[in-house]
């Protein structure tokens, strides 16, 4: 299982929020360069970013700033964030970010997904965002009348490989990921699964390589110190050997 850090960008900022709340944001690091160079140190393959003010605004703000991180280390990078349309994917994808995350595209233009996975196949991922099991989206400031499963199915119908899952209670809390939720999705689909919001410590990442997860983000729990990133791959990498 990988283990995906995770850096959040708002005004510029590293930032991380209590459970999508944009009121509760604050700052968690002085730069996000240095951050994903820290981040390769303790071995992490794949790094997760969000241009949280493309979340909101739904267009790319803090592009030059993830540029500027994907040059200045050798982490594979996705990020999501405002991308809704094919122009701000291929803006990403040809300046070396490896997979592009959308999010409220997936609900509002399900077409748009259609073409995306048409053109970039893998490097598409699909962010499934829910609170009470009813999907969230543009920044988690708008809830839909579809349940999580459904628009998973919907997404891997359409040919999606990889979906991010965050149940938004969790999301900043430190309280552990929705397991039963996760167990219910991965049933659910085929596609690969990378859970996000809670993930705080050694005990989640054994419990989502337990349920044959694909990938773990965490953010809050590794700048807290609740989480030591290092030891974290290393765990994730020798539970999945273990279980392989």
């Amino acid at each position: 299982m990988l283990v995906l850090p995770a850096i959040d960008i708002k005004d510029g900022n590293c930032v991380r929020l209590y459970r999508g709340d944009y009121s509760t944001v604050h700052k968690v690091a002085e730069s996000a360069v240095e951050t994903a160079k820290e981040f390769e140190k303790a071995g992490a393959e794949f790094m997760h970013m969000v241009d949280l003010d493309g979340a909101k605004d739904g267009k790319r703000v803090n592009n030059d700033l993830i540029l500027d991180v994907r040059k200045n280390c050798d982490l594979k990078i996705e990020v999501g964030g405002g991308i809704r349309d094919m122009e701000s994917i291929d803006f990403y994808l040809e300046n070396g970010i490896d997979r592009v995350i959308l999010g409220s595209a997936a609900i509002r233009n399900p077409e748009f997904v259609k073409e995306a996975v048409k053109k970039y196949s893998s490097q598409i991922a699909v962010s499934i965002d829910a609170l009470d099991g009813m999907v969230s989206a543009d920044g988690w400031t708008d809830t839909f009348e579809i349940n999580y499963i459904e628009l998973a199915k919907r997404m891997e119908d359409i040919g999606v490989k990889y979906l991010i899952f965050t149940d938004i209670s969790k999301d900043g809390m430190l309280s552990g990921p929705n397991l039963v939720m996760l167990d219910e999705l991965k049933t659910a689909v085929k596609c690969n699964i990378i859970a996000s919001g809670g993930v705080s410590n050694l005990k989640d990442i054994l419990n989502l390589t337990a349920l044959d997860i694909y990938g773990a983000i965490s953010g809050k729990a590794i700048y807290t110190g609740d989480l030591d990133l290092k030891r974290a791959v290393e765990v994730a990498q020798a539970a999945s050997k273990k279980k392989g």
